[in-house]
């Protein structure tokens, strides 16, 4: 092994030379006994050129007092980062104050960009570069992994998830900066306080998708504030005055939806100014798990995976379709088991009447709490499962199929009840009961298994690591050990899934039945200012330090939360209208009742969505700010004069291409992308083209439209939404009377 070491290190001299100060970023860790020909493939795999297939890094083996172990850190010349930061399109401010994607040969216009200053590009952005590259090593002619010939590889499999599912590769982790890490644990949770937390330290260290998590966090404490103080005084002084009950349920409606469009501003502004609401994510490369034989993207031009997506939907609508309707059939059978244990705890009341008895109550609601968690989580695991073998391409496409089945699962295996006691059992009393037990069980279990198990678990491991290391020396290489070996045994966070997860469940207990229970917003305030502090203890002490991801926007959560609003506007309605006091007005004819109950309903829904329409989802300054950088770059690209590039007008000479161009054309307020013919490198020189039709700026070009699976608009999908609820409570009604 000393002579293996020996050899890594001299072939990584003339990278030394590069970077003279080695700067650890990303820790590797192989798995014990690792063969020595599988390390050093892998490790050349890493330091080999780009266009050899490698990913041009710097590796260094951690060496500890032991010796050489199977850890290695990785780094990167500071010229590999800026190059890789134009590569993955990162966004920097400029000079002038406005945001651009970074590039390499305009790096001089860039504000506090200089070629001594190591820091223009945050840590975090760093190893996110790092991140992508090792993610993008990929088989060529390898057929297996050298030293595991149980591990096949096929051109375009992905390097460092064949060693992981193989078991060779144990972990790759950023590291933290523990100074960094001090102040931004000072000023973010360091010290109880009223005030905002510090996003811009949290995206520098953390990035963009765990800051704009826990800005929407805050924000959505702060908008539950007005729900919280209205509510304690309906619940103090109006329990049973339904009158009352319907102002605050159009509140609650209207107050959904501005908070839900309020947040997309904030969410503009911020995503601005750190510069991804200008990244562009058109051609987004395939996702690590993705694998297929090897082939030509038609768009880009580059090697990659391919795979048939009728292989795909025959994997979706055949076996993760029915097993997402059973698990939804074996939820509804566990809720009636539920309303079973509610009965005999009724009963039991009625024959003793005793304190006891009446503690005995809320058992049933307390246990079936217990069991959705359990459920919630068990079906997550077989979710992420059945969604990774779905071999989806995109890692959008991906968490957007995981959440779906997520969603639907937990919507019903939470709600599921709640409907049943309102709709079918008409207990208004029952309702309040369970809603009250469901939501205050389901905070405190997930403050515990979330945040405090794991801090106790972490601070235990950390006492044995300090003892261990507290007879060693330390100096600088052993303490980047200790730091390495304390932080390779922490907790993996796996993403901001559950932590939305929870709040979007939150919000349906607040908002789907809120003229029934309106301290469910005062207990959610509660949960979300202790949540802020426990995520951020959880963040910075418990687990690893998580790669940056950048990010516009919360993702498919927004178009969650919107959906919920429009159903909370459906059960609000019907349950005012099954009221005793609404009831009343209507004693000779039912059916007027359902019809101005559904008047009342398309009324609200009208101003919901006429709400959603008049506000705009990104101030008027950011709206300036990116028609004038859309405007600019039409002009460049209309003034660019390119001789290799030849541009004629119909029926003149062909054109060759020999680079990939996009043009983006702004009409009657709409973006419309066509993208210019691409062909792989090797076959674009000396190409030559028929020019056909599309004429633009006194220049005519052969354009394709790119071909791109749009998603449903978000008001569709909303009116399905309704649609489905009320199909549900339609056939409810039926098999009632």
């Amino acid at each position: 092994m000393a002579e293996k070491t020996k050899e890594m290190m001299e072939s990584w001299s003339f990278l030394d030379t590069v970077e003279s100060n080695f700067r650890p970023l990303v820790v590797i860790e192989l798995a014990k006994g690792t063969k020595e020909e599988t390390i050093e493939w892998f490790t050349n795999r890493i330091v080999d050129k780009k266009a050899n297939g490698g990913a041009q890094l710097l590796i260094k083996p951690l060496v500890t007092e032991n010796g050489v172990e199977n850890i290695y850190l990785v780094g990167a010349s500071h010229l590999r980062l800026l190059l890789g930061a134009e590569a993955v399109g990162l966004v920097k401010e400029c000079t002038d104050n406005s945001m651009r994607t970074f590039t390499y040969s305009s790096r001089k216009t860039f504000k506090h960009f200089a070629d001594d200053n190591h820091n223009f590009l945050t840590m975090a952005e760093c190893q996110y570069i790092i991140k992508h590259e090792l993610e993008n090593l990929r088989a060529k002619n390898e057929k297996m992994i050298p030293g595991y010939p149980q591990a096949k590889l096929y051109p375009g499999k992905s390097i460092v998830r064949r060693l992981l599912t193989s078991g060779v590769l144990v972990q790759i982790f950023p590291l933290h900066d523990r100074e960094e890490l001090k102040k931004l644990s000072h000023s973010w949770y360091g010290r109880v306080k009223v005030g905002y937390q510090p996003l811009d330290d949290i995206r520098c260290y953390f990035g963009e998708t765990i800051a704009l998590y826990f800005g929407f966090l805050e924000y959505f404490t702060f908008a539950l504030i007005p729900m919280a103080v209205i509510g304690i005084p309906y619940y103090m002084f109006a329990w049973e005055d339904y009158d009352k009950y319907v102002m605050f349920a159009t509140f609650n409606l209207l107050w959904s939806t501005v908070i839900l469009e309020v947040w997309k501003r904030i969410c503009a502004i911020l995503t601005y100014r750190w510069g991804t609401l200008l990244m562009k994510r058109q051609f987004e490369e395939p996702r690590p798990g993705f694998h297929g034989v090897l082939g030509i993207n038609p768009v880009t031009g580059r090697e990659e995976p391919v795979y048939s997506s009728i292989k795909r939907q025959l994997r979706i609508y055949l076996v993760s379709l029915p097993f997402v309707c059973l698990c939804l059939y074996f939820s509804l059978y566990v809720m009636m088991i539920y309303f079973d244990l509610e009965q005999w705890a009724l009963d039991y009341h009625k024959e003793n009447e005793s304190n006891f008895s009446n503690l005995m109550l809320f058992v049933p609601s307390i246990i079936y709490a217990i069991v959705i968690e359990i459920m919630n989580r068990i079906y997550r695991y077989a979710a992420e499962f059945l969604t990774s073998w779905e071999n989806h391409r995109l890692e959008s496409s991906y968490q957007n199929h995981l959440i779906l089945k997520v969603l639907v699962f937990n919507f019903l295996n939470c709600f599921a009840s709640l409907f049943y006691i309102a709709f079918v059992l008409f207990d208004m009393k029952l309702l309040r009961q369970s809603l009250a037990t469901l939501l205050i069980t389901s905070q405190i279990l997930n403050q515990f298994a979330e945040s405090l198990l794991p801090y106790w678990l972490q601070k235990r491991y950390n006492r044995k690591m300090k003892k261990r290391m507290c007879s060693k020396k330390t100096d600088a290489d052993l303490s980047l050990a200790e730091q390495v070996n304390m932080e390779k045994e922490m907790g993996t966070y796996l993403g901001t899934f559950d932590d939305y997860l929870e709040l979007f469940l939150q919000f349906g207990y607040v908002s789907l039945f809120s003229c029934v229970y309106p301290l469910a917003a005062v207990f959610a305030v509660l949960n979300n200012i202790t949540e802020i502090y426990s995520d951020a203890l959880k963040m910075c002490r418990v687990y690893k330090r998580p790669f940056a991801e950048p990010t516009a926007n919360i993702g498919v959560w927004q178009l969650a939360f919107e959906t919920m609003s429009v159903i909370s506007v459906v059960t609000n309605c019907v349950l005012i209208g099954m009221s005793p006091e609404v009831d009343a007005l209507f004693p000779d004819s039912k059916m007027d009742l359902v019809l101005t109950v559904a008047f009342v309903e398309h009324l609200l829904l009208a101003i919901k969505f006429i709400m959603a329409f008049v506000i705009p989802d990104k101030p008027r300054d950011i709206q300036m700010k990116l028609a004038k950088l859309e405007f600019e770059s039409l002009e460049a690209l209309k003034q660019q004069q390119i001789p290799t590039l030849g541009l004629w007008s119909p029926g003149k000479l062909p054109v060759t291409i020999l680079a990939e161009t996009t043009i983006k054309i702004s009409q009657t307020g709409r973006d419309l992308r066509r993208s210019v013919v691409l062909l792989p490198a090797q076959d674009r020189i000396g190409t030559k083209f028929r020019p056909q039709g599309c004429v633009w700026g006194g220049v005519s070009c052969q354009v394709l439209w790119g071909q791109r699976l749009q998603n449903l608009p978000g008001p569709l999908l909303q009116c399905l939404a309704v649609l489905v609820v009320k199909c549900f409570l339609l056939g409810l009604s039926w098999l009632i009377f």
